[in-house]
């Protein structure tokens, strides 16, 4: 992972900022957008020689708010515009001197998870008008080209013109979406759908950080704690996820003096305040299911029963594919991996390599050694990530004759 500068952390934090104060008093996403990065692209020049200004958020605002009003002059050559442009460029001082809303990330996120967009789309808006990262970097992170990327940014900024700007009146309908977002995004960086390397952690870093900011906003909301413990339990374990050539090691196989004592410690907190206001949703079910993971101090001291049981309630809220194939693990940890073979037959092909590689375990586990290798060898076939290739076809090759 590239390690970040200071000034590039600091411009990350004030980028939502500085684009909400600008969306709120010119109502312009698309435009204030492009002003902001040029803002961002300028201060990332000149503060490194230069030294960073006392306010630097109002430095940010002052610079974007000049260049959106330049590209509102060009983009309109009609007098009452010019005369509104010229209105708006005399309050440029006060837009820049007043400090944004604290909800403008917020805001934001309503506006980056609008329903109109797919949520490819909601995911790489939110990348670039929240998270600060250039197009360029999102492309990367979902290694598509960086025109590719472009594109998809541009329809997504021309889907939401227009949209007010601000927390919408069915906020609390919307939020599931918001969450939602940031989850897919942390759950691409913990484990990659493609490409060389099983993790990218800047991705699962920039996630944390966003629900992060989400918490801050709305602390009493269990859901966001939840998907915010969720993250810190499972990102804990990143270090000890890959060997040293980079290969995939299994949760039961990790070195646990590796996982991070801190993030288990505040994820475990935070879950725990959740779940005793007894309002329990499906981020704070997946969150506890991942404490008893990380608290377990061996594989073999894991309490697999509270697993199940915490699984049995999550396919209750979400009877999704996925909670599905991870009960059945469960099922078989318990019971046996017959039974959690049984428990696979329900499924369909849709989990996609996962089916095959749990398939493949919990075969190898009942002694069906040449099934098992077929299953694996299946799964290493269907998935784009190296890492998980190598991975499978490792297990399969253990099972040759």
């Amino acid at each position: 992972m590239r390690p970040t500068s200071p000034t590039e952390d600091l411009l990350r934090l004030h980028a939502p900022q500085v684009l909400g104060a600008l969306v709120r008093r010119y109502g312009r996403f698309d435009a204030a957008e492009d002003a902001v990065q040029e803002a961002l692209l300028a201060a990332a020049g000149q503060w490194p020689s230069a030294g960073v200004p006392d306010n630097p958020r109002g430095w940010l605002i002052k610079v974007a708010s000049r260049r959106l009003t330049d590209m509102l002059r060009a983009e309109e050559a009609r007098r009452a515009r010019e005369e509104r442009v010229a209105a708006l460029s005399v309050r440029d001082t006060a837009v820049a001197d007043r400090a944004p809303r604290e909800d403008d990330t917020l805001s934001l996120l309503f506006l980056c998870c609008h329903p109109r967009l797919t949520p490819s789309a909601q995911i790489a808006l939110t990348l670039r008008a929240v998270g600060g990262l250039t197009t360029a970097e999102i492309a990367r992170a979902h290694l598509v080209p960086e025109a590719t990327m472009a594109q998809r940014v541009s329809r997504a900024k021309q889907k939401v013109r227009g949209v007010g700007f601000g927390r919408p009146d069915n906020w609390e309908e919307r939020l599931p979406a918001v969450l939602h977002t940031l989850y897919l995004i942390f759950n691409e960086g913990h484990t990659a759908t493609s490409g060389p390397a099983l993790q990218r952690r800047d991705l699962a870093g920039e996630a944390i950080r966003l629900t992060r900011a989400v918490h801050r906003l709305l602390p009493d909301d269990c859901e966001i704690a939840g998907l915010l413990a969720l993250m810190l339990l499972t990102d804990a374990r990143r270090d000890a996820r890959t060997g040293p050539d980079g290969d995939l090691v299994p949760l039961d196989e990790q070195d646990r003096a590796r996982w991070d004592g801190a993030a288990i410690e505040e994820g475990v907190a935070l879950v725990t305040r959740a779940l005793a206001r007894r309002r329990a949703g499906p981020y704070q079910i997946r969150a506890a299911i991942a404490a008893v993971h990380d608290e377990a101090p061996s594989p073999e001291a894991t309490d697999w029963r509270e697993i199940l049981g915490l699984y049995d309630v999550l396919v209750g809220l979400v009877p999704g594919p996925v909670e599905r194939l991870n009960r059945a693990v469960a099922v078989a940890m318990v019971h046996g991996p017959e039974a959690g073979l049984t428990e696979l037959d329900a499924l369909t092909d849709e989990l996609g390599h996962r089916l095959d590689a749990v398939r493949g375990h919990l075969l190898e586990r009942a002694g069906a050694y040449e099934e098992a290798r077929a299953a694996y060898e299946s799964a290493a076939g269907k998935t784009l990530s190296l890492p998980e290739q190598r991975y499978l076809q490792g297990r399969a090759a253990r099972l040759r004759p």
